[in-house]
């Protein structure tokens, strides 16, 4: 049985419209407690590592099956965003990113019995353009709570299309999930017809 360690909705169809028998389960993993306790990562090493951290927590509670971990960081000059707590704290990461390039970097890791078995990771660069505040109050009022649902206060799938003007790099990615190099691992496992 395939797990995926993750309750996001956009991983979950990315997973399901690709073919992939999974079921979900969410990890119990603090990712910014874990990610505090080590300032001297780079945003690559902190998706890497809070991917592995939920895969291998999920995995130990589920003996024998592949668990897969993913996370997402948003990355811009010397910070690294994560999801914001509230719309005004969305704002405040909008604003920032406006009218900048800024990279957003997913990372998967597979594993069994509490233990990391591959990991891979991928980083899209998204140029935000010079947006008006009154686009962003009518963004904000549009999205409502659902800013508070992915780093940066965005969903480029969606109506946050609208704040770009240049992406680069993969869709999935972009997305949160490095897609097609975790097929590919599932297909060199077994897990699915090659």
């Amino acid at each position: 049985m395939i797990i995926l360690a993750s309750t996001s909705p956009t991983r979950q169809a990315m997973l399901r419209n690709a073919g992939v028998p999974f079921v979900s389960e969410s990890p119990s993993v603090d990712e910014r407690a874990l990610a505090d306790r080590h300032p001297e990562w780079q945003p690559a090493d902190v998706a890497l590592q809070l991917a592995k951290a939920k895969a291998e927590e999920v995995s130990q509670r589920n003996p024998h099956s592949l668990v897969i971990g993913a996370d997402q960081v948003l990355a811009f000059q010397d910070r690294t965003f994560s999801k914001p707590h509230n719309e005004q704290e969305c704002r405040q990461q909008l604003m920032t990113l406006r009218g900048n390039m800024h990279s957003l970097i997913s990372a998967v890791t597979t594993a069994r019995d509490g233990q990391a078995l591959w990991s891979h990771s991928d980083e899209a660069k998204l140029t935000m353009r010079q947006f008006s505040e009154m686009f962003l109050d009518s963004y904000l009022a549009s999205i409502g709570a659902d800013c508070t649902s992915s780093v940066g206060g965005y969903k480029i799938e969606g109506l946050g299309s609208q704040l770009f003007s240049k992406v680069y790099g993969d869709h999935f990615t972009i997305l949160g999930l490095p897609l097609l190099p975790l097929l590919q691992h599932l297909r060199q496992t077994g897990e699915l017809a090659s």
